[in-house]
């Protein structure tokens, strides 16, 4: 891969072939792949979420030499603690040949830029605890909030 110029933009429809390796590399990493990768149906409506005008969705994709290397997913939604919007960064994810290369940063100043655009008093994340090198990244770009995650699947 080149040191061409990352570039961040909304994804379009006809990204999905190229969105499709990302967002699998991405479930691969956090352990979601084989017998318990997401089913296809969730892949394309999750997708499809991304350009229906009442989903509070959006896919940014970070692209160099015309193609895709990253992705990010948002999510906006109220706050009883702000008068404006949040966005969740639910997904962020650089394939592998193109990480070192600033594409997780570019992806989170240009989601940055996009949320306080649309209205968002506040951007915020989870990452596992395990995940050391995106964590350096993190440290650089926002404050550690101090909070743990719990969660119960229904």
């Amino acid at each position: 891969m080149s040191d061409a110029a990352v570039t961040v933009r909304l994804a379009r429809p006809e990204d999905y072939d190229a969105w499709l390796p990302l967002w699998l590399g991405y479930n691969a990493f956090y352990g979601r792949e084989g017998a318990t990768a997401p089913a296809e149906r969730i892949t394309r409506l999750t997708w499809s979420r991304f350009f229906e005008a009442l989903e509070p969705m959006e896919c940014l994709v970070a692209e160099a030499d015309g193609r895709l290397i990253g992705l990010a997913h948002l999510i906006y939604h109220r706050n009883t603690m702000l008068e404006g919007c949040t966005c969740y960064l639910q997904d962020l994810f650089a394939a592998p040949e193109a990480r070192g290369r600033g594409v997780g940063r570019a992806l989170i100043e240009a989601l940055y830029a996009r949320a306080k655009a649309l209205g968002a008093q506040r951007v915020y994340w989870h990452t596992h605890e395990t995940n050391a090198q995106a964590r350096l990244l993190y440290d650089r770009v926002a404050a550690h909030g101090g909070f743990l995650l719990y969660r119960k699947d229904l």
